[in-house]
């Protein structure tokens, strides 16, 4: 069913189609879903058949919004910016209650940090749903914005991440070879 945004007092909805944008990264194509400037989904290497929803972002008239939004994840992925500034809304995920809290929780960890699962499930509210935390993480609506790739298990393994482990560690790396570099 189509999202619904309405437009006045009184008038009646009016459906509203996202616009789906294919990204190049470096770990993979990134399927990013924006209502106005607001991200409501992205999606680490969309299957083929998701692909086919989205529209190659050098296919796409530029616009500032557009440009300031996909120069953002850019700069990331180059190792340049440490905080994205980026609106988003995990409303059209559903995401209510405890993973709503698990993903709030998620998104307060900074860049090159790490924390545990058991130490979001605490800060969630459930100490002992560590093992909810990750299944909740691996289906993150909004990777990198909400940075479920900063979770590690207690252990000295970086735990499993919504793109898989090798992209895990990736992304791990390139945050703290950017804040050695910055020290």
């Amino acid at each position: 069913m189509p999202e619904v945004q309405v437009v006045g007092v009184g008038d009646p909805p009016v459906p509203y189609e996202p616009l789906r944008v294919l990204m190049p990264s470096p770990i993979g194509q990134l399927g990013v879903e924006l209502c106005g400037s607001v991200i409501t989904s992205l999606v680490i290497v969309p299957d083929r058949k998701a692909r086919s929803r989205y529209t190659p972002f050098h296919d796409l008239d530029g616009s500032d919004a557009l440009d300031e939004i996909f120069g953002k994840l850019a700069e990331y992925f180059a190792g340049a910016r440490r905080k994205f500034d980026l609106d988003f809304d995990l409303g059209p995920s559903g995401v209510t209650g405890f993973p709503r809290r698990v993903l709030r929780e998620t998104a307060k960890i900074g860049y090159g940090k790490t924390r545990t699962y058991s130490a979001i499930a605490e800060a969630a509210g459930q100490p002992d749903a560590y093992r909810q935390v990750l299944s909740i993480l691996l289906e993150n609506p909004i990777p990198f914005l909400i940075p479920c790739h900063r979770v590690i298990t207690h252990k000295s393994g970086s735990g499993s991440y919504i793109a898989g482990e090798r992209k895990k560690r990736w992304l791990l790396d390139l945050e703290k070879k950017s804040v050695e570099a910055l020290d």
